[in-house]
């Protein structure tokens, strides 16, 4: 997704060089590496891109056939990755003839299918010898090339699901199918919209690289620069400034950012040298920036590149998946902020002088229209206005409102530059939903969504708890080894089914997928933000990685709250704003019952917790926040209905605090290892 963030090299200041190679590494290994192009190559490189983003913000406007518009958008994206990504390190920052070759041989197959017309489409089940050739080599150069981005592990599972559908009469039980000849799959994959130009790709050419341009036009009309100065300003020179600047600077970069690893290097490269001179202990600093990374995927109103085929998905607005992602979202930064003034007190963070360029009011008086910039798309979706269309007119607004100070105004050079930009972050998203169109186009080919189904509810006895459970684990797993936009498209088509027939919504079937795909983003072995943030504070990567999963807690917990407890947190999903009074309620109860976990998990309340006063509180935060879920199996143990649930759990973290506060002495200070 696109990102406002500043270039990693206008922090070497800050960090050690060891440090930014490093993050520059990590950041990388999420979005692929990229060749360094000057003179001639440069510029042929950054014309292509300004035409295709020049290109998507006229069809967000005009109206361009769904046919021409894929093949179109995956003409652009093939073209720019060969151009951009590597064959392999050794050749990197330069354009090889075989690189052009591909790019080439992609554009002509793709003008090919766009010639070809309905004749062409009406094939897609008796293909000639001519699109079979040419469907192969496609298939093929969508493959190396989605390689190049994100390495061997999605392609390879793309290969693996063609296999199956060419294998389905040879398998056990209850695996097999009927089988599907090679012509008949190529045609499948190739010719109709269900395949590779499916709605991953829909979703692709139409949302997120629109998203992308207006992220890059933030970024060059200064935003990021902007929100982290507003953060530091706001929360001056107080002893826990350091970690509040690190929740408050996630939130803004994270809305239009999307992306974690990038948006934890950027605060990580800024605020940990102020984390360190309060007192931080490194492996803390790093896990809270990146739990604070994390945030950027699941923070309105841009969220990760899986938001926008949840709404395709479903056939619901964007603004609908905004919003039940809203709550959410504010509820995992607010428990952030807890465990920051957790840490405070825990490790004796102090302040540090701190003289801001200028005041907040002159900071928000000169720059402030960037938030109208980052609002502006909700505003226009809430006007009526489509969301490729109200992407269109925020990033039209943003370029206007750029000019309302010299140095933020996005000249031609800039414009250029954010135009190039704009598409060349697109491109890991765009390749990723290409090849995601085959593992799409071959499970709903072969009926394997519902196969899997069975198969999970079986295994879990009917049991909504351990199908979610088992979900979770799958969701994890695949999320360890792909992208975040991959292990949710693989894992929304095979695993929400099973939910969904256990009579969960849609919605929170999906949105349990997405959070759990996004989590891989702190979990080893490919734990990119924790380990881009451990090459920033030189902490150890695991470690750091341990204290992630500490910060992240709410992201593990509110899922199942979506599909277990429909009358908490996953009652918010759906409820309109007219009914507040209960929307007040569940978020209140929520938020308390993160406060109480927060506590747990950091084994500091007023002071020092015991072992008795964690557990006290961890079952407190479990009554506050799954109060319908727990009624309902006291009922069933006790026979009795139980309705004071959520008011118990308050009594118990009311009681530890209580007793924390009657106790005497000052409370431990944690060892920093700053000292």
């Amino acid at each position: 997704m696109a990102e406002i963030a500043k270039p990693l090299s206008d922090f070497k200041p800050a960090i050690s060089e060891e440090g930014l190679r490093k993050a520059e590494a990590m950041v990388e290994q999420e979005e692929g590496v990229i060749n360094r192009l000057a003179g001639w190559p440069g510029m042929i490189v950054t014309s292509i891109a300004v035409a295709m983003s020049l290109f998507h913000l006229y069809a967000a406007y005009a109206i361009v056939p769904t046919q021409e518009m894929r093949y179109t958008h995956v003409a652009f994206v093939l073209m720019l990755s060969f151009l951009v990504f590597p064959m392999a390190e050794r050749f990197r920052n330069h354009i090889r003839w075989w690189d052009v070759i591909a790019g080439l041989t992609c554009v002509g197959v793709l003008i090919y299918a766009i010639a070809g017309g309905e004749d062409f489409t009406d094939r897609a089940t008796t293909p000639n010898r001519t699109d079979i050739i040419l469907g192969v080599i496609f298939i093929a150069l969508l493959v190396e090339a989605t390689r190049r981005s994100i390495g061997w592990i999605v392609p390879a599972i793309a290969i693996l699901f063609m296999v199956y559908a060419l294998a389905g009469p040879y398998l056990p039980s209850p695996w097999n199918h009927r089988g599907y000849g090679f012509n008949a799959l190529v045609g499948h994959l190739f010719i109709t919209l269900e395949g590779i130009f499916g709605v991953p790709v829909d979703v692709s050419a139409t949302l997120i690289v629109l998203f992308t341009i207006f992220g890059s036009f933030l970024q060059h009309s200064g935003a990021g620069k902007f929100f982290i100065d507003f953060s530091m300003t706001l929360m001056g020179n107080k002893a826990n400034a350091a970690g509040r600047t690190v929740v408050l600077s996630s939130f803004l970069l994270g809305g239009p950012s999307g992306s974690g690893v990038a948006t934890t290097v950027t605060i990580g490269a800024v605020a940990f040298p102020m984390m360190k001179r309060s007192g931080f202990e490194v492996n803390a600093a790093g896990g809270l920036l990146a739990a604070g990374g994390l945030g950027a995927i699941i923070s309105p109103p841009v969220l990760g590149a899986a938001a926008f085929l949840i709404a395709e998905l479903l056939k619901i607005s964007y603004l609908d998946v905004i919003w039940m992602a809203l709550i959410p979202t504010c509820l995992y930064y607010l428990s952030l902020l807890f465990m920051v003034e957790l840490d405070a007190k825990r490790f004796g963070a102090r302040g540090e002088p701190f003289v801001p360029e200028m005041s907040l009011w002159q900071l928000t008086r000169r720059y402030g229209f960037h938030f109208i910039s980052l609002i502006s798309i909700v505003i226009f979706m809430l006007w009526g206005y489509s969301p490729t269309l109200s992407v269109f007119y925020a990033t039209a607004m943003t370029f206007v409102m750029s000019f309302l100070t010299r140095e933020t105004a996005l000249v031609p050079k800039k414009l250029v530059r954010a135009l190039s930009d704009g598409s060349m972050q697109a491109l890991t998203a765009g390749l990723t939903c290409a090849i995601a169109g085959i593992i799409v186009g071959v499970v709903t080919l072969t009926g394997l969504g519902l196969k899997f189904s069975s198969i999970v509810i079986d295994y879990a006895g009917g049991s909504l708890l351990l199908t979610a459970i088992y979900t979770a684990l799958i969701v994890w797993v695949i999320g360890l080894a792909v992208p975040v936009t991959a292990s949710y498209i693989i894992c929304a088509v095979i695993a929400a089914p099973a939910m969904i027939k256990l009579g969960v919504p849609d919605f929170a079937a999906h949105m349990f997928i997405f959070y759990y795909a996004v989590l891989s983003e702190v979990s080893p072995p490919t734990a990119l933000s924790p380990f881009a943030a451990a090459a920033i504070t030189g902490g150890d990567p695991y470690k750091t990685t341990v204290q992630a999963w500490k910060y992240t807690l709410p992201a593990f917990l509110v899922p199942f709250v979506f599909v277990l407890d429909p009358q908490g947190i996953g009652l918010l999903m759906k409820l309109p704003a007219s009914q507040w009074v209960d929307i007040v309620q569940i978020t209140a109860k929520s938020a308390l019952g993160l406060a109480a976990l927060a506590m747990a998990a950091q084994g500091w309340a007023l002071r020092r917790t015991t072992l008795l006063e964690r557990a006290l509180l961890t079952l407190a935060g479990l009554l506050l926040i799954f109060p319908s879920l727990i009624e309902a199996g006291a009922e069933a143990i006790i026979g009795r209905d139980i309705d004071y649930t959520a008011t118990f759990g308050l009594l118990l973290a009311a009681v530890v605090l209580l007793k924390q506060r009657l106790q005497p002495g000052p409370p431990e200070i944690a060892a920093t290892g700053q000292k």
